[in-house]
């Protein structure tokens, strides 16, 4: 049955949906829209990325309407953080009787949400479903875990992610829908090109540069590993536009590391002035899943910085390679990585959104 056949007999639903980091809105905005013509969607921002230029700015961009609670959290450890957002999205389910709500990916904010909702009997939609890395010391991997077993709907990007789902036994209410960034890249490459000034500001010319990024807390917080990372970055061909993570700049200012003369650190960037960043480089060098994507997508070679991806696909069509963090195996990388001619597509049509609203609720 078409999605359309879908949407005209599915109830109007109430949706909550949980948001709280950076990769979070970038999904949302698409999702937001689409949920917005078939139901009445409730935003609640968790307030995990609390920096205007980790937040506000990301909602401005993209279009996504103004949360109906904030619910102010922002760091702390990850029991501390993760409890006191369980009881706010409590209070925010009893409140506002919803019929579903939906989370994001693998943060805190994720668990949380389908923690809370579960417990007081509202169904679960996890959006990137059954991704896996494998590594249980990642916080990220047990919180997508625990959402995963947590959801009655679940929305995965790829048929990997469908069969590390079926690995673990579940295999009701699993769709196949693609990535929901694809659809958010689709309509930002356009406006950023147009509305961005990230290049000239920075005195940076097209393809003249390496894009770094740097934040999962594997790689901050152990002393060895962040510093064969800066180490490469100052080593590698430049020059490095490295906008730099706020939990990143408190580690690099702790552990005293001195990034090379051809490293510009700057501030974190909005999404658009982000996908110029990435369009433009030459070669992107990083730890993030979103980039990893939005690399592929842009046609930009990727080196990830970590020992496992959840992104396999990228690296099995050879424009990814995994290279942890050893300052000998990125500078080596930087210099002799090349991917092939094709690209063969992955993770969505542009239309992910689309699909997830039609089917909640259907």
């Amino acid at each position: 049955m078409g999605g359309a056949a879908m949407s005209r007999r599915a109830p109007r639903m109430k949706i909550v949906s949980i948001v709280g980091a950076r990769p979070q809105f970038v999904k949302a905005g698409p999702v937001s829209a689409a949920l917005r013509q078939r139901h009445v969607e409730i935003l609640v921002h968790t307030g995990q990325h609390y920096d205007d230029r980790m937040s506000a700015v990301f909602f401005d961009e993209l279009g996504i309407p103004q949360p109906d609670h904030h619910l102010g959290i922002g760091s702390g450890t990850h029991g501390a953080q993760t409890g006191r957002m369980l009881a706010a999205i409590e209070e925010v389910i009893v409140a506002e009787r919803p019929d579903w709500m939906l989370v994001y990916g693998d943060t805190n904010s994720t668990l949380a949400g389908a923690l809370a909702a579960s417990k007081l009997g509202v169904p679960v939609a996890h959006v990137e479903a059954g991704l896996r890395s494998w590594n249980r010391a990642m916080p990220e991997e047990i919180n997508r875990v625990i959402a995963d077993h947590l959801s009655t709907l679940l929305f995965s990007p790829s048929a990997t992610a469908v069969r590390n789902l079926a690995s673990e036994g579940i295999t009701q209410g699993v769709h196949e829908v693609g990535d929901v960034m694809s659809d958010s890249l689709r309509g930002a490459s356009a406006r950023a090109g147009a509305r961005s000034t990230v290049l000239e500001g920075l005195g940076l010319a097209e393809q003249s540069y390496i894009l770094a990024t740097v934040h999962r807390a594997d790689n901050t917080d152990d002393p060895a590993r962040l510093s064969g990372i800066l180490e490469a970055l100052g080593a590698v061909s430049g020059p490095v536009v490295f906008p730099v993570h706020p939990r990143t700049r408190a580690a690099i200012a702790r552990q005293g590391h001195d990034v090379g003369r051809t490293v510009q650190m700057i501030e974190p960037v909005g999404y658009l002035d982000m996908v110029r960043l990435e369009a433009s480089a030459r070669m992107i060098l990083t730890d993030s899943g979103g980039v990893q994507k939005e690399a592929y997508w842009l046609g930009v070679p990727c080196i990830t910085m970590r020992d496992e991806t959840e992104w396999v696909e990228t690296v099995d069509a050879g424009w990814n390679v995994l290279v942890g963090a050893s300052r000998d195996a990125i500078v080596q990388a930087a210099r002799t990585f090349a991917p092939p001619s094709l690209r063969p597509p992955l993770y969505g049509d542009g239309h992910v959104a689309d699909k997830i609203a039609a089917r909640i609720g259907a």
